[in-house]
């Protein structure tokens, strides 16, 4: 892979691309996914399941972030609730998961219909310029609720249609559909660059999670790391292309010219 300087001991990939593909959750849209996830397991350990706590390892503050990112994040809801169930060593986990993922899913859309999320303030600029560069774009979250999320938000632009949303600057949206294998495999991306008529190798998938980026690689894509919460290394680790803290350190005369770079006033070594 050629490489191009932007400081003289710093380098990135200079990557030629046709398409991008993105992840939704943590990358366009702080939801309020890991919220569902852990309040709905406190109601119930304190409510239902009252009897087993003590025989678990659960306790409030030992789900955290770390525990979301690595057990949760990019996977299919019911895998991510038997994920949880087993870190925790909640009994009879795999007839437990179903109705943990049906409550989570309860509690997750009453904070989106109660507008508890918000849009990164980096992702519309972002997703707006590479339209404009005349680059497919497609959504592929493991999420069945990212394209309402995506839907409330609105887009105010003057060359976007009156009353356009997020969701309507993509050409290809295959969130939340049922594939075999979720990420860390690459069938969802694959079926985005399917649908964008583009082969793997040309594509940048955009992820904030390691599953994703591993995802996104073993397809044979490019992957552009987004730490949102100071994961460098762990991104950095699953072999993504690029890391960045924000979209806008992306150099947009890179992308002009069809490669993935930093501006050299935000690379991230």
């Amino acid at each position: 892979m050629d490489t191009c300087a932007i400081e003289p001991r710093f380098y990135v990939p200079c990557v030629p691309f046709a398409a991008i593909i993105f992840d939704v959750d943590g990358v366009l849209v702080d939801s309020p996914h890991e919220r569902a996830w852990r309040e709905t397991l406190d109601d119930l350990m304190q409510g239902p399941w009252a009897d087993v706590k003590s025989s678990t390892t659960y306790g409030p503050d030992r789900f955290d972030s770390a525990v979301y990112e690595t057990l949760v994040s990019g996977k299919p809801r019911n895998a991510g609730a038997l994920a949880i169930l087993e870190y925790f060593r909640v009994p009879d986990a795999t007839e437990r998961a179903l109705t943990y993922a049906r409550e989570k899913q309860i509690k997750l859309l009453a904070l989106i219909d109660a507008g508890e999320f918000r849009v990164f303030p980096d992702a519309i600029p972002f997703v707006m310029d590479a339209k404009h560069l005349g680059l497919p774009l497609a959504t592929a979250s493991s999420s069945k609720n990212a394209p309402k999320l995506l839907s409330c938000i609105p887009v105010d632009a003057p060359d976007v249609f009156p009353h356009a949303t997020l969701l309507d600057l993509f050409d290809v949206d295959v969130s939340g559909r049922d594939f075999p294998r979720g990420k860390p495999y690459p069938d969802i991306f694959l079926a985005a660059a399917h649908e964008l008529h583009v082969r793997p190798n040309d594509c940048i998938v955009v992820e904030d999670a390691v599953s994703g980026i591993a995802a996104a690689k073993s397809g044979g894509m490019y992957a552009l790391g987004v730490a949102r919460h100071g994961d460098d290394a762990a991104l950095q680790a699953a072999h993504a292309d690029l890391v960045v803290h924000s979209l806008d350190e992306v150099s947009r005369d890179a992308m002009a010219t069809a490669r993935l770079d930093a501006e050299a006033r935000g690379f991230l070594p």
